[in-house]
């Protein structure tokens, strides 16, 4: 059997796209098989901070800045501001996808094919694009189009959303957050809304919409926002966004969905729930039910496939990264994935995943990121005794003050040899601050250097300096080390000089 490529990517994510670049940087020949990528997260991210900035248009007044508040009103309405905004987001997004175009892929050596296919396992593996995206193996009347050959294969296909079962929701409609900010064409933006869901993107999108003059509430059917994340931290958050304007439901699920006129209603818990869209937001689900995995050899478990710590499949030619794998829908995390599945099908497969680096974020304002274990993670590996827990709030920073950003926490958690386990940032530069502490944790350095660092002042990333130098605080309020401490300081003072 001749092989026509070393890897042949199955995309329609930008997982697939980063590995597609990442192969010709290594001169591999590759194929990327695409149907189409979504950009609505470029529309969402763009929205956000034009929604932040009218938010601080609104806050100018605590600032001493003194503005006509009838021009401010008339600058804001949403009729306008939402069709400047569309226009100059649909810009950026048109930038983004010029960046990373098949066009640009192709000129640097990648073979993209646009088209849908399956694996074809016999007489040898390979992956079959058919004439018609309608069609597969198990039409009578397919035709295969071409034959892509590959030393190895590389599942990108990236997700759907999931929508769940309630009555009445498909005859009523709704938006997902696939679709959200394209399939909004009116000139002005729905008023009312409804989010179904608690996914990190849901509660982003409910406080851009908030904060671009809309009501929302947020149906979630978890006892808090996020239940991954730090319970502590959860609250804080949850907080923000009930003070911005967001309703959040807890504890609820929704059961019914009707159209009344040209009214959606919502059956939520024993609310009764008036709106002009509803948001699908409950999770996403993995693009491969029609690759033929079955017949390759690849086994699923509950909607995710199942791979090892190098990122094979149940057939070791095939690797898998991104949604197709599970967890949160996440850029970085999936990019990571897919460099290290990329170098293994490349070369040799000996390089393991370890997310315990690897650094994730919620887009929210203040910003919510997270690396390693948080203290409830730690406090099933560990006893209470081997750990510690450092916190600090960002109002005891100058810039936090300067900024009007007070709301904030920073949560370490490390062992009691100074090992940096994990940490929770809620706050202004969350985003960046967070990285600072995954290179920490990736380079094995202890959190005592953390707290010799000397950050330029006034700074966020004082934050970091200041949790962690509560580290000596700890250790030396022992009354071991307090004693001690006390003694040799009671002999130097006593000390003939």
């Amino acid at each position: 059997m001749t092989i026509d490529y070393d890897v042949v990517i199955i995309g329609g994510s930008l997982a697939g796209r980063y590995a597609a670049l990442a192969a010709t940087k290594w001169h591999a020949k590759v194929a990327l098989v695409e149907p189409q990528i979504n950009y609505g997260f470029i529309y969402h991210h763009t929205l956000s901070e034009i929604a932040n900035r009218l938010q601080s248009l609104n806050d100018a007044d605590g600032f001493g800045i003194r503005t006509n508040h009838a021009d401010i009103a008339e600058k804001c309405h949403i009729s306008i501001a939402w069709q400047e905004a569309m226009l100059y987001a649909n810009g950026v997004a048109a930038n983004i996808q010029e960046l990373n175009s098949p066009a640009t892929l192709a000129a640097l050596g990648v073979d993209v094919i646009f088209g849908r296919g399956e694996f074809q396992p016999t007489p040898h593996l390979a992956f079959a694009i058919y004439d018609n995206d309608e069609k597969s193996a198990h039409s009578p009347n397919h035709q295969v189009f071409r034959l892509l050959r590959g030393r190895t294969y590389l599942l990108a296909s990236g997700s759907r959303p999931a929508i769940p079962n309630i009555e009445g929701l498909q005859a009523t409609g709704y938006i997902t957050l696939a679709n959200i900010w394209q399939s909004l064409k009116k000139p002005t933006l729905p008023q009312n809304w409804v989010i179904i869901g608690g996914v990190p993107q849901s509660l982003e999108i409910a406080q851009t919409l908030v904060r671009l003059g809309c009501t929302v509430t947020l149906v979630i059917k978890h006892s808090q926002i996020l239940p991954n994340i730090d319970p502590e931290i959860a609250q804080l958050l949850q907080a923000q966004l009930e003070v911005d304007g967001v309703q959040i439901l807890t504890q609820t699920a929704v059961t019914q969905v009707k159209q009344i006129d040209d009214k959606k209603w919502l059956q939520a818990g024993d609310k009764a729930i008036e709106t002009d869209e509803i948001l699908v937001a409950t999770g996403q689900q993995p693009n491969f039910a029609s690759l033929n995995l079955a017949a390759a050899g690849v086994k699923w478990y509950q909607h995710r496939l199942v791979v090892n710590d190098k990122l094979q499949t149940t057939n070791k030619r095939i690797y898998a990264c991104g949604d197709v794998i599970g967890g949160y829908d996440l850029t970085n995390i999936a990019n990571y994935e897919a460099r290290i599945a990329l170098n293994n099908a490349l070369f040799f497969p000996r390089l393991e995943v370890n997310y315990q680096h690897i650094p994730w974020g919620i887009f929210t304002n203040p910003m919510l990121a997270q690396v390693g274990l948080t203290e409830t993670q730690t406090k099933r590996k560990f006893r209470d005794d081997e750990f510690l827990v450092l916190r600090q709030y960002f109002k005891s920073l100058t810039a936090a003050q300067i900024n009007s950003d007070t709301t904030g926490i920073c949560k370490l958690i490390v062992l009691r040899n100074g090992k940096i386990l994990g940490a929770t940032i809620l706050g202004q530069s969350a985003g960046e601050l967070i990285n600072l502490i995954a290179l920490a944790i990736n380079q094995k350095i202890k959190i005592k250097d953390l707290a010799n660092l000397a950050p330029i002042y006034p700074n966020f990333s004082e934050i970091i300096t200041q949790t962690a130098q509560e580290y000596q605080q700890r250790l030396n309020n022992h009354p071991d080390v307090q004693d001690r401490l006390e003694g040799f300081f009671h002999f130097r003072r006593n000390w003939n000089l």
